[in-house]
């Protein structure tokens, strides 16, 4: 099965300039990443990798990655972090339709992980799941799956600043 995500990194100095950076990240196993525009210091990649599972996919990437940048800081794995019109366009639905699907069910819908004057933000894997339970919806598997894997990378990564334990200290690894 293919999978698609993304990764977003902060570049340090160390790292060299982006051409290098490009050619290490394809000598490495990155040639399915397409690097997309991103500030000076950042990068973006957008992967279709084919692998078993969501986690294989994404573990391999976050792997490869740390091998030819290891400097280089994760930012974010997502899918994950999603306002209204991200998941619209995920499930093909409106924005309107789910602005509407949040109000008429404020009880029941996910709360979001950030709630602003102009916009919230949610875990895409809580929506999905969600939405999943109402029926009615057709959901790409392999983007639940992902956004569930995207999420738990997410949570670890922002764990380290809580908890400097050594549990998990495969994945941090990996991540971190």
């Amino acid at each position: 099965m293919e999978f698609a995500f993304t990764l977003k990194y902060q570049l340090s100095r160390a790292e060299g300039h982006q051409r290098e950076v490009v050619e290490r990240l394809m000598d490495t196993g990155c040639g399915d990443a397409l690097i997309r525009n991103s500030p000076p210091g950042r990068l973006s990649l957008a992967f279709h990798r084919a692998a078993e599972s969501p986690d294989e996919a994404l573990m391999s990437a976050l792997k490869d990655i740390r091998s030819s940048l290891p400097a280089a800081r994760l930012i974010e794995a997502g899918p994950d972090l999603v306002g209204l019109t991200d998941v619209a366009e995920l499930v093909g639905v409106t924005r309107q339709n789910m602005r509407k699907l949040m109000l008429t069910h404020m009880a029941s819908f996910p709360p979001p992980v950030h709630e602003g004057n102009a916009s919230s933000v949610w875990h895409l894997s809580h929506v999905l799941a969600w939405m999943a339970s109402r029926g009615g919806y057709v959901l790409d598997p392999s983007v639940v799956g992902m956004s569930r894997t995207a999420m738990q990378v997410n949570l670890i990564k922002e764990q380290q600043h809580l908890d400097r334990g050594d549990g998990e200290a495969v994945l941090r690894a990996l991540v971190l």
